[in-house]
């Protein structure tokens, strides 16, 4: 028997704010959280804007209520931080099934380029040497929440976290779990910044998704987690559902290993599994929060995507990273969250920075923010390197 997938519980921290109240009050300030790096050590922090979490990393162990000299990377703290808000009405007594699936790609990274020397001259600072992977922190937070059923890490580039909702979703669909933690958390870098910028797709302005002359991608940090539970259990232990995971659909059309295809192809195709997934058509899709990295690849290839979903009923879209930045493999999770608040809020968010409608393009994204829309359908892109490309759609119920 296929049991419905509800969510019952999330929690985010990104540069627009630290939990969910944070987040949909910015957004409805239309207020961004890109800036000057304030945390990240770089020469190039007066250069490139960023969207960093407005703490550091000492303020983050306070509020976790951390020791100081506590051994854990900038990215496990959002992590936790995030989780706590997620699980703040989930009871985990023995014998539950419930599963944690944390995505990110840099792990650990942040310390290590930080003591690279010390790791080289010294035994300085060597304990940060086991918290790099990218698996410590989710083996960590797995082990203070007492989660032993099934735990996991996921690293498909910027659709990672969304490959975890998706993973999580299925867990419960098949009877394998009765609720999972899952979403992603990563941390900027330096080989973050200086990888995009090598390949020339760091916008020096604030990022401009699907405007003419956008330049490429503002980076951002942070995490975001879904509780997933099967609709039965969610009724069971009484808990109140915010919405429902409806559909989802992964596909990789392998074209490059950065670029996406031209004609949106795997694109496409996610987006189409995630529709019929759902049991719905394209015309049910109520707003679609993209993937819009704001680089000339991406928007070209997701525009002409959606173009071939929903041919000529495109829904409203905009992309949340002109306020997020991209937080990279924890875009999937932030943006799930942010599609849910949406739906919640019965509002549709501006693409911030948009200016000139592409030539590519017969659509252009929303440029004001939208009151008192009813929003039933919310498709919600996340696509990565290698054309690892990731749809989910939340529904109200």
């Amino acid at each position: 028997m296929a049991h419905r997938i509800v969510v019952t519980g999330m929690g985010i921290i990104s540069g627009i704010g630290n939990n969910v109240e944070e987040t949909i009050e910015s957004i409805l300030q239309q207020k961004t959280g890109i800036g000057t790096l304030r945390y990240l050590d770089t020469v190039h922090a007066g250069e490139l804007p960023g969207a960093e979490v407005k703490c550091s990393d000492e303020e983050l162990k306070q509020a976790l209520k951390l020791p100081e000299n506590e051994i854990i990377t900038r990215t496990t703290l959002f992590s936790l931080h995030a989780v706590k808000e997620a699980i703040a009405n989930l009871t985990i007594f023995p014998g539950m099934r419930i599963g944690f699936i944390s995505a990110t790609t840099v792990g650990g990274m942040e310390k290590s380029e930080l003591f690279y020397n010390d790791f080289l001259t010294s035994d300085k600072h060597k304990e940060f040497i086991e918290v790099h992977d990218c698996g410590e922190g989710t083996e960590k937070i797995a082990d203070i929440l007492g989660i032993k059923s099934f735990v996991t890490t996921i690293s498909t580039a910027c659709s990672s976290a969304a490959n975890a909702i998706m993973l999580g979703a299925r867990l419960i669909k098949h009877n394998k779990l009765d609720c999972v933690i899952a979403g992603g958390s990563e941390c900027l870098t330096r080989f973050h910044l200086n990888g995009f910028n090598s390949l020339m797709i760091l916008d020096k302005n604030p990022c401009r998704p699907f405007d003419k002359n956008r330049a490429g991608i503002t980076l951002g940090e942070g995490a975001a987690y879904l509780v997933l539970e099967s609709e039965e259990y969610a009724s069971k232990r009484g808990a109140k559902v915010r919405c429902e995971l409806s559909g989802y659909g992964n596909a990789c059309d392998a074209y490059h290993q950065t670029a996406s295809s031209p004609e949106g192809i795997g694109a496409s195709l996610a987006m189409k599994q995630a529709i019929k997934s759902g049991g719905l058509s394209a015309s049910d899709i109520d707003y679609i929060n993209a993937h819009g990295t704001g680089t000339p690849n991406n928007d070209v290839s997701e525009g002409t995507a959606i173009q071939n979903v929903f041919e000529g009923n495109i829904p409203p879209v905009s992309s949340t990273k002109s306020f997020t930045g991209h937080t990279t493999s924890a875009s999937g999770g932030v943006e799930a969250v942010i599609s849910i608040l949406m739906m919640e809020q019965n509002i549709i968010p501006p693409n911030l920075h948009f200016e000139s409608q592409m030539d590519e393009l017969s659509f252009a994204p929303e440029k004001e923010l939208k009151r008192n829309i009813e929003l039933k359908h919310v498709l919600s892109n996340s696509f990565g390197f290698g054309g690892n490309n990731t749809s989910l759609i939340f529904s109200k119920i």
